[in-house]
């Protein structure tokens, strides 16, 4: 007999304002919590001193949840002259101080403008990335260093929005895998006196941005759980960049049963992926197989489409 899972049948995205000083997976059990919710998670790790846009995806929307893992980011940080860490930020110990040379801000820029762009960049010994099945952060803990192998970044933008000799600010929009401690360490490196980051925001993910985000205290502040529920944004946004289909009683009846189905797929070609739509509700997603033809590709389960 199946183990019937704890919780409430809650489907939908909230974008979190993750706070300062607490991990992103503390953050979402919070969520879960305060919404009962059967499973959840998240899109994306955010350091425990970082703050910001952390989508949680709950119950059906956990099946979508990597399309965002994808996602280009954007961020704000502070970087710091002078001092290097061992983790990079402020929250590692100072390893190494340094004298700051008399900067400009023309200085400064130069020394960003060679970070932008397609850029090699060494993965920070404290992320969560594994070697031979453990975390590099837990090896980082015990002492240990490894090699890690240099990974290509794009850095689509990095504006300088403040500098006081000491310290400048930065907005970097970038794609996945970049570590923004990295790139402060880096350029860093190339003003000659090294740097950490004291703050980092997190200021978009793919297609959301902070406009929509939720402090913890304010979901807490709602009155009730009908009320958070109408809160939370429809499983499909996180897939809103595919190309979508209309789906007809027939075509839903095989695909509900793992079967592929007779669709007018328009300039789709075999291998796209499209949201499938029925009676104007989203159930999932569709792989072209051939002219007219969709298999199921992932689908909402038959309690969310019903």
């Amino acid at each position: 007999m199946a183990r019937r899972r704890r919780g409430l049948p809650v489907n939908g995205v909230l974008l979190l304002d993750k706070p300062k000083g607490v991990s992103s997976n503390h953050a979402l059990q919070r969520v879960r919590r305060l919404f009962e919710a059967q499973k959840a998670g998240h899109t994306g790790t955010l350091d425990p001193m970082a703050t910001g846009l952390l989508p949680i995806c709950l119950g059906e929307a956990t099946k979508f949840s990597a399309h965002l893992l994808e996602a280009d980011k954007m961020y704000r940080t502070r970087v710091e002259l002078g001092v290097i860490t061992d983790t990079g930020d402020a929250e590692g110990t100072v390893i190494e101080t340094r004298e700051v040379p008399s900067l400009t801000e023309e200085d400064v820029e130069a020394a960003i403008a060679r970070f932008r762009g397609e850029i090699d960049q060494v993965p920070p010994m404290y992320s969560a990335l594994k070697h031979q099945g453990k975390k590099l952060y837990e090896l980082a803990r015990e002492g240990k260093q490894v090699e890690r192998a240099a990974r290509r970044v794009s850095v689509y933008d990095a504006r300088l929005l403040a500098f006081d000799g000491q310290a400048f600010e930065l907005e970097v929009s970038c794609s996945k895998g970049t570590y923004i401690r990295t790139l402060a360490e880096d350029i860093g490196l190339a003003l000659g006196c090294g740097a950490h980051i004291s703050q980092l925001r997190r200021l978009k993910t793919g297609p959301f941005t902070g406009d929509a985000m939720w402090t913890l205290e304010a979901l807490e502040a709602l009155a009730d759980q009908p009320t958070r529920e109408a809160e939370l944004m429809p499983v499909d946004v996180l897939v809103d960049h595919l190309p979508s289909l209309s789906v007809d009683d027939t075509a839903h009846t095989r695909l509900s049963h793992g079967q592929s189905a007779v669709l007018a797929t328009g300039e789709l070609g075999p291998d796209d992926i499209a949201r499938l739509y029925y009676a104007e509700s989203f159930i999932g997603l569709g792989i072209v197989k051939g002219v007219q033809e969709v298999a199921p590709k992932r689908l909402l389960s038959t309690v969310a489409i019903s």
